[in-house]
């Protein structure tokens, strides 16, 4: 062991010498006899006392039967009431209970017409058709008589029924199929706004511990109306103000008191307690429920005895939403443009949502009664199309695509077009410089070895575009296509300015091609399909100077709580110039005369408009099978088909072939006429000369030019050639690319 220097000097030990060395040597001689004892002396194991060793393990003994019923109680306390108990305290806390002011439930949209007075349609969502009402509307009595069928202990319990879950725990679990009756109200309503209707344990745990939190949290009065308005009642009725109009014809506050048992009565059951084929049970579930509001003090026994089982409307004359006339079709067009502009399914099926539309209910009215009036007595084959849009806006006024709201819309099919697609070859002649007074051979002429005619051999000579125009000269047009620059393809490109679409909703390809290649030259005779809408839409822009509207259906929208969803007022349609105003006023003053040359369809009061007829033959038949009438005011263009689902031959009653100044024209005039009738005669305006062309007013008339007037040659109207783009191969040396 060493020795600390510092350490004193022991008794009889020998002092060192004071210095550094013997201090050493000191150490060293103490380190020496330490390493030689522990060489010298082996070491001994210790072993702890003989009464610290562990005793050898042995069996143990049983557990005691207590020790074993604690445990096993002990297990159940944990599974049957810890583990339950933490999960239904976190599944309380965690459930999130909305606002009473801020549940939002399906509620039908109605479709008005644009002054907002009559209803055209209503949307009923896919779960129901309510329009909710405060509590305040729904009489005391009534209330009473529901409380009195379904949950007499409404005001005073938690919100759920310990006993109804305990037997719908034993129902489920021994598989019967009345599993998950007894609920109270607060529990049938949460049911029917948050969870499903499937009977299982879990969803009816999640009810009742819903429904134990909506109680701490919501009025009784908050969920009393919200069941009351929630609820289904039958007869597709769901709230109670669409029942009490399904049941009695009447709004919700003037329910009676026997009214009002009835619909409590109903809730139950709706199905086995329908008055018109279970009207004994209804009864008795009836008298239950008056007897019951006496039971409870809500009526005496002489009220009751006085009270008479109400008479209940028969299920025919009940109203149905499901739009099955001409207006379902405009409930269609309208939800699609809601979707596109936006508004949701889910504001659409919960917003009350008052849906304004463009449809003036006059002209409406002028367009049902037409078609009623001219076709009816017609064959029942023949359908019909109206469309009529206002200039000014391109909103729709009028619109019949079919007397089946849920079939086929005419309006939006895709039909040739006869000669009413002229008008577009007129506007490609003006804006090539071919002027109205251009002299025309009117004779037949073969081409590809077919024949092409006009309609009864009719022949002008040679005579003047407008002239072609009025009479509608197949054979003076065709010779105008092959005389324009890229003859058809402007021709097509005339009428997408005008407001033909390119594409059609559902219709591959674009229109007016021969599958996106360029038209041929038959396009001036009408071959190509375009819808009735469009064609409204199209012959609009020369009636606003040729200014293009797209056409629309809905005005405003309004959530039932006053949000404004959509405004045109604000947010007006967009105006695009697509034909100069020269052009388009000229073509209109041309079209001046044809109504009154199609068997006097001029219209009343000589009223200025400007139409064009179109009929189209069934294959090499000889019988035509497309009839049309499109015509405009400055205020309102209307476009007219009649023809067939099949593509049949279409005749009159007495047999006689349709053209478009028939029946067409017919519907066309009456609906015009009714539609316009008291409002300002609005003229055209005098049209600009344009450029290069004579004067279209003064002492020169269009369509009457000056005899010695000759035959001009079209100007052709060639665009220069594109500057070839060029690629720099060397630093200055550039090479022109083809194409």
């Amino acid at each position: 062991m060493l020795v600390s220097s510092s350490r004193k000097r022991r008794r009889g030990e020998p002092a060192p010498n004071g210095t550094a060395a013997g201090w050493n040597e000191l150490a060293s001689a103490a380190a020496h006899r330490q390493q030689h004892a522990s060489h010298s002396r082996p070491r001994r194991r210790m072993k702890p006392p003989r009464a610290a060793r562990q005793p050898e393990p042995g069996p143990r003994p049983p557990r005691t039967r207590g020790q074993r019923v604690r445990r096993l109680l002990l297990a159940l306390f944990l599974v049957l009431v810890v583990m339950p108990t933490t999960l239904l305290g976190t599944a309380y806390w965690s459930a999130e209970i909305p606002d009473p002011n801020t549940v939002q439930t399906n509620q039908i949209a109605t479709i008005l017409t644009s002054d907002g007075a009559s209803v055209i349609a209503k949307v009923v969502p896919p779960e129901g058709n309510r329009v909710p009402v405060p509590l305040s509307d729904v009489p005391e009595p009534v209330r009473q008589a529901v409380l009195s069928a379904e949950d007499r202990n409404f005001y005073t319990n938690p919100g759920y029924s310990t006993s109804a879950f305990l037997r719908a725990a034993r129902d489920n679990l021994l598989g019967r199929d009345d599993a998950g009756g007894g609920s109270t109200i607060t529990q049938q309503y949460v049911k029917n706004a948050f969870l499903s209707s499937e009977r299982t344990l879990s969803r009816k745990m999640r009810e009742l511990i819903i429904s134990a939190k909506m109680a701490r949290e919501w009025s009784k009065d908050d969920i009393l109306a919200a069941y009351l308005n929630t609820i289904y009642y039958g007869r597709g009725a769901y709230g109670i103000s669409a029942a009490a109009k399904a049941y009695f014809g009447k709004p919700a506050p003037e329910l009676t008191l026997a009214e009002g048992a009835v619909l409590a009565s109903v809730i139950r059951t709706p199905s086995l307690l329908d008055p018109e084929s279970h009207l004994d049970q209804l009864k008795a579930r009836w008298n239950y429920v008056l007897d019951g509001m006496v039971q409870t003090g809500t009526l005496t026994r002489v009220q009751r005895t006085a009270i008479q089982f109400p008479n209940i409307l028969p299920v025919t004359e009940v109203d149905d939403s499901t739009p099955r006339g001409p207006e379902g079709l405009i409930r269609a067009q309208v939800l699609r443009e809601l979707r596109a502009s936006g508004i949701s399914e889910h504001d659409l099926n919960t917003g009350a949502l008052q849906i304004i539309t463009t449809i003036d209910a006059k002209a409406q009215q002028a367009a049902l009664h037409a078609v009623g009036t001219v076709l009816g007595g017609q064959p029942g084959e023949l359908r019909t199309a109206v469309v009529s849009v206002d200039p000014r806006s391109g909103a729709v006024r009028a619109y019949y695509g079919g007397p089946d709201g849920i079939g086929f819309d005419f309006a939006q099919a895709p039909l040739q077009t006869g000669s009413a697609f002229k008008t577009f070859a007129v506007i490609a002649a003006l804006q090539q410089g071919i002027p109205l007074s251009y002299r025309l051979n009117s004779e037949p002429l073969t081409v590809n070895g077919e024949k092409i005619q006009n309609v009864g051999g009719e022949s002008c000579g040679t005579c003047s575009l407008a002239e072609a125009f009025k009479r509608s000269l197949n054979t003076s047009f065709y010779r105008l296509a092959q005389s324009l620059f890229e003859g058809p393809k402007a021709i097509a490109d005339a009428a997408h300015k005008a407001g033909i679409p390119e594409q059609i909703p559902g219709v591959p390809g674009k229109t007016l091609t021969e599958d996106g290649a360029p038209p041929l030259p038959a396009i001036v005779l009408g071959a190509y399909s375009v819808r009735p809408i469009d064609m409204a839409s199209a012959y609009a822009t020369l009636a606003a100077s040729g200014a293009y509207r797209a056409p629309y259906f809905v005005q405003k929208v309004v959530t039932g709580d006053g949000r404004v969803l959509l405004d045109r007022a604000k947010n007006p349609q967009k105006t695009e110039q697509r034909i100069q105003p020269a052009i388009a006023d000229n073509v209109t003053q041309a079209m001046l005369p044809i109504a009154a040359y199609s068997n006097n369809h001029n219209l009343a009061g000589g009223r200025p408009a400007a139409a064009k007829t179109g009929t189209t033959q069934l294959g090499d038949s000889g019988q035509n099978k497309d009839a049309w009438m499109v015509g405009f005011t400055p205020s309102l263009s209307t476009a007219v088909w009649v023809g067939t689902e099949q593509s049949q031959p279409i005749r009159t009653a007495r047999g006689a072939a349709i053209y478009g100044s028939g029946l067409p024209a017919d519907l066309w005039k009456q609906t015009m006429d009714a539609a316009l009738d008291g409002t300002p005669v609005d003229q055209f305006p005098n049209p600009e000369q344009i450029a290069g062309m004579p004067p279209a007013n003064g002492n020169y008339d269009i369509l009457n030019p000056p005899s010695p007037a000759p035959t001009q040659e079209p100007v052709l109207v060639i665009p220069p050639a594109p500057t070839p783009k060029e690629v720099e191969i060397f630093p200055g040396l550039s090479i022109p690319v083809p194409g």
